[in-house]
């Protein structure tokens, strides 16, 4: 699930590049299914990585995300779709996406394929599912919600 998620982010990317494509479409539906993961990771499937981890790889993967969540904030409030600004923070969304996909499939996903059972896969696989389903169903990639996401992760 987490593979056909960042197939899928990927997918919406290379939409929002398109300019026949209906880009603004696209970048919404990219924004909620970020969240959307990345918090059903976080809920699911982290806190059972940490077991088997020394807790800094799981820590580097979230931090990760953190700022993907900020260079999302920033491509969402850029007003004009095509301008120079949104090709600019779209380029940035796409690096950090690629570059967080990366580590996350090459060290966590590897080491859950290592050390959990199928079994202990599905179940952590079935839980990430609900909590996905459910914030998708609450729209969670909403600007004010990915708004409100920036401010609680900003230092105080």
């Amino acid at each position: 699930m987490i593979l056909r998620d960042h197939r899928t982010m990927e997918d919406l990317l290379r939409l929002m590049r398109n300019t026949e494509a209906d880009r603004e479409t696209a970048l919404h539906d990219f924004a909620h299914l970020m969240i959307a993961h990345g918090e059903a990771e976080r809920a699911s499937v982290h806190p059972v990585l940490v077991s088997f981890d020394d807790g800094d790889t799981v820590e580097h993967i979230e931090t990760a995300h953190q700022e993907a969540v900020k260079v999302l904030f920033a491509l969402l409030q850029v007003q004009e779709i095509g301008s120079a600004e949104w090709d600019w923070r779209l380029q940035q969304l796409a690096s950090v996406t690629a570059r967080h996909t990366d580590e996350e499939e090459r060290i966590l996903v590897n080491r859950a394929r290592e050390t959990l059972s199928r079994r202990c896969r599905e179940e952590l696989g079935a839980g990430f599912a609900r909590t996905e389903a459910d914030l998708l169903t609450a729209r969670c990639g909403s600007v004010a919600s990915v708004h409100r996401m920036v401010r609680a992760a900003a230092p105080a």
